[in-house]
């Protein structure tokens, strides 16, 4: 106990406050993320596959644009900026859910959000891997994937206690989210200090093929594991309707986040730390068995217990893969190319996720839940197969 927290106090207080921040962030949008779905469905007659292709849309939509801001990082030198310009985005259109009367104006209210996500994403996780002393990455950014996810299971607990004080009062619930995006945005106005090399007069092309020469082969295996692994990991929202499909009220279907959040959030840290220490590919590689054992768990789930075990080894894979993946990005790219590095992963994931999204939804509404799942599983496995082949170093 006592190592682990000396080894938290060398992680640098920018990096804390980026926690908090994406904490803050969180909460906000798992109040709105954990219900909307149901609310899609019920409230504005929605269907599944409906859903599936606005998560799909709207998540591929925030990784895409990650591509630009983190090329614009790069050739600005101005991470902090674009991260709180993105981190604003965000907080604004929350009131959009509120008011939204139908899907048309919910995924105008998502991509909007997305973007804003996208325009943060990138740049703050370059900044996290250059405020991080090399030997701490792995440990700082599960540190930060961490707070994150106190926040993801923050926002849906909150959330059902609001719908229960509220008499399942969506709309309600979603105006009371605006707080806590506003707050994350004024924190890292006031809390960040970016590194003073970032301001500089020179400026480089970041995507002149020259500088893309210097993306080696490592990290582009990076990147075709991540696109892989985005296919095996669809959208969350169909772990909410599996939910009240098992019989799960609608008030407490967002305690379905809370339980797998719990659990990614006391395994990202730990999990992050021994990647410092551990083969980053055999990690990945457990990760992605964990992530097929939940999903196996979850197509046979029909009972709400059953169902929080798969939730539970759902949240174990988060927790390994996570933060993982951000740190291989950094490890296999040079410093000064960050930014453009993880735009790339990003839109490759991207893609993915919007076509596992809307597969996902295609399979649930012609074959049913447990197909869906037992499709991921199969993605899953191919990604694992990918990764026995995969030659990842880090150069770094």
């Amino acid at each position: 106990m006592t190592q682990t927290k000396g080894h938290l106090r060398q992680i640098p207080k920018s990096i804390w406050v980026l926690g908090f921040v994406s904490l803050l962030m969180d909460v906000s949008s798992e109040m709105i993320h954990s219900l909307l779905p149901l609310f899609m469905v019920t409230t504005l007659g929605t269907s599944v596959l409906a859903v599936g292709l606005i998560e799909g849309v709207a998540e591929a939509t925030a990784l895409i644009v990650k591509i630009f801001s983190g090329v614009l990082s790069d050739y600005l030198g101005q991470r902090k900026r674009l991260a709180l310009l993105g981190y604003a985005l965000g907080a604004f259109t929350k009131p959009l859910f509120a008011i939204a009367t139908s899907s048309g104006l919910i995924l105008s209210a998502r991509i909007i959000d997305r973007v804003g996500k996208g325009i943060r994403g990138a740049p703050r996780d370059a900044l996290v891997a250059e405020i991080a002393p090399a030997h701490l990455r792995g440990a700082a950014f599960g540190l930060r994937q961490s707070l994150d996810t106190v926040g993801a299971f923050l926002g849906p607990l909150l959330a059902v206690g609001l719908m229960i004080l509220w008499a399942n009062d969506f709309r309600t619930v979603f105006w009371v989210a605006v707080i806590p995006g506003l707050l994350a945005v004024l924190l890292l106005f006031l809390g960040v200090t970016e590194p003073k090399q970032n301001h500089t007069n020179h400026r480089i092309n970041p995507i002149s093929k020259a500088n893309l020469k210097r993306l080696n082969a490592a990290y582009w295996w990076v990147v075709i594991i991540g696109a892989l692994f985005m296919l095996a990991r669809f959208s969350e929202a169909f772990l909410v309707l599996k939910g009240q499909q098992s019989g799960i009220p609608i008030a407490y279907t967002p305690l379905i986040m809370v339980a797998m959040n719990i659990i990614y959030a006391a395994t990202a840290y730990p999990f992050g730390k021994l990647s410092d220490r551990l083969s980053h590919t055999r990690l990945l590689a457990f990760g992605l068995i964990v992530l097929i054992a939940a999903d196996l768990v979850i197509a046979n789930s029909h009972h709400w217990s059953t169902l929080l075990f798969g939730l539970t080894l759902w949240g174990i894979h988060m927790g390994i893969t996570q933060g993982l993946l951000a740190a291989l990005v950094a490890a296999t790219s040079p410093k000064d190319l960050l930014g453009t590095a993880y735009g790339f992963f990003n839109l490759m994931s991207g893609i993915a996720l919007l076509v596992a999204s809307a597969l996902a939804g295609l399979v649930w509404d012609l074959y049913g839940s447990s197909a869906t799942f037992y499709a991921g599983a199969v993605f899953c496995g191919l990604t694992l197969v990918s990764l026995t082949f995969a030659k990842i170093t880090k150069t770094v």
